[in-house]
């Protein structure tokens, strides 16, 4: 914050601040509360911050759920591959796009974005027949690919923007100094653009983490945790949801929070 800030500018800097991180914050502690506080806390009115008993006993018993484990390390596993591949096809996608005139560019572009002009079902449902002609479906390898298809537009049009506010002139100061074209990309290049890559993967992996319609066509036993709670839960007591909506909430945050380093460099900020 600017030190000559006013004390009127202060104040409204300061009220905004916590206007966000009530926010943001209000319903994830809301559901944390329905989640450890049961079926009281659920229908308690009007709400307190704090309910008269919290026990974990109500998210131990969701978890011990038959299925929960395993679709919850599904949903791991395909959201790992989702970012991993999102990453890896997008990046290098992107800095062709920002460092390379080639005929055939805007065209490329064009049918990247067009990925994400059909609907879902129309995409899903050829998928999970192709998928189990040649032993994909039912896993979340699988699910995995749909939802890279869904991030990798996301991935390759924001890693060119990225590429492209790197000068080149930096890349051309590392040959000049002996290193190869790739050394100076991993050398260079990579450590500048490793904010908007953090970016990417957070938003690949929130794609991954959240999406249920494809995860639910693709799997049958192996299911995400979202596609399992969708098809658990629609009978389930009430903060037994707030439980299921609790474990899909956590692990986007803490992704969020590993990654926070690479974001705050963005904005100048300190990520120690």
């Amino acid at each position: 914050m600017n030190p000559a800030m006013t004390p009127v500018r202060r104040l409204l800097f300061w009220t905004l601040v916590a206007v966000l991180l009530l926010w943001v914050l209000l319903p994830i502690w809301l559901v944390a509360m329905g989640a450890f506080g049961g079926r009281a806390a659920v229908f308690q009115w009007p709400k307190s911050l704090l309910p008269a008993s919290l026990s974990f006993d109500h998210m131990a018993a969701f978890l011990a759920v038959e299925g929960v484990a395993n679709a919850f390390l599904n949903s791991v596993i395909a959201a790992a591959v989702t970012v991993v591949l999102s990453v890896a096809l997008g990046a290098p996608a992107g800095y062709a796009l920002a460092r390379y005139a080639f005929r055939g560019a805007d065209a490329f572009k064009l049918l990247v974005l067009l990925t994400r002009a059909f609907p879902l079902a129309i995409l899903a449902l050829p998928l999970a027949v192709g998928f189990i002609r040649i032993g994909l479906y039912d896993s979340p390898f699988g699910v995995a690919l749909m939802h890279t298809v869904l991030a990798l537009p996301f991935a390759v049009l924001v890693t060119q923007s990225l590429f492209m506010g790197i000068p080149r002139e930096l890349e051309e100061a590392a040959w000049v100094f002996g290193c190869s074209p790739v050394q100076a990309f991993f050398r260079v290049v990579m450590p500048l653009a490793l904010p908007g890559l953090a970016a990417t993967a957070i938003f690949a992996f929130v794609i991954s983490w959240n999406e249920v319609f494809a995860a639910s066509v693709l799997t049958v036993r192996e299911r995400t945790l979202t596609a399992y709670l969708l098809a658990v839960l629609s009978e389930s007591p009430l903060h037994t949801r707030f439980a299921g909506g609790l474990l899909l909430i956590l692990p986007s945050v803490l992704f969020v929070f590993a990654v926070r380093k690479w974001l705050f460099t963005v904005w100048g900020i300190s990520g120690r």
